[in-house]
């Protein structure tokens, strides 16, 4: 049993990446058999990765059609940027509640052990990591598990247009201080109990970036359907 389930689980974390990368182009089907022979495996774990993903929002299922991509809209991204702005602003909330003060001052010092790592020089993936590993750990500050739970989800399912969006931003304002500095603010109003700059400061550094999401969407197309050569 532990073989047959950890052959499940190395499966649909192949499946979750690929999915999250998109891998499969948007809404289009998903051939199980051609998966199954690319990842050496019978059809049973395929479907059952391939169910795990579909209640996760990265895939869709369409009866008697079998399972597709998800989509990909400007209209989708917003709604998963505020499902986001919704999640941390109330994580944000209760870590000003319940926060220990050593855990906020540990947030903030580790927060200044990386700011020299965000300079004109770094990719957009390593910046990203940077930006999601400040968001997780401070939304752990609210010590709600679900909360944690979701924001991954959310993370994860637009980690491909935020990379996009950050190389964008890279070629007009390739430093990034400017997101040091607002992490900067959100944890010190967290550190003050400051609740309604603690959001605030959370919403408009998140909101800032859902700005750039269609122009995210038009050059991810671009990039997902490039004429081989």
């Amino acid at each position: 049993m532990a073989k047959s389930e950890s052959n499940v689980d190395r499966i649909y974390e192949a499946l979750r990446r690929m999915a999250a990368d998109f891998a499969f182009k948007p809404d289009a089907r998903i051939n199980e058999s051609a998966l199954a022979t690319q990842l050496n495996a019978s059809r049973t774990p395929i479907r059952e990765a391939l169910n795990r993903l579909v209640a996760e929002g990265f895939l869709t299922f369409r009866s008697g059609r079998g399972f597709f991509c998800r989509s990909l809209s400007p209209e989708l991204v917003m709604d998963l940027y505020e499902a986001r702005v919704a999640v941390e602003t109330e994580a944000v909330r209760l870590a000003c509640q319940r926060a220990a003060d050593e855990a906020i001052a540990a947030l903030g010092h580790a927060l200044d052990a990386v700011a020299s790592a965000y300079i004109p020089a770094a990719d957009a993936d390593s910046l990203l990591a940077l930006d999601e590993a400040f968001h997780t750990q401070l939304c752990r500050l609210s010590g709600n598990g679900e909360l944690s739970r979701i924001l991954d989800n959310l993370n994860d399912r637009i980690r491909y247009l935020r990379l996009i969006d950050l190389r964008r931003l890279r070629e007009t304002a390739p430093d990034g201080q400017s997101m040091v500095s607002a992490h900067r603010r959100i944890i010190e109003a967290v550190a003050r109990r400051d609740v309604d700059a603690a959001t605030a400061q959370m919403r408009a550094h998140i909101e800032r970036r859902r700005e750039g999401a269609t122009q995210a969407v038009r050059d991810a197309f671009a990039q997902l359907y490039v004429p081989d050569l």
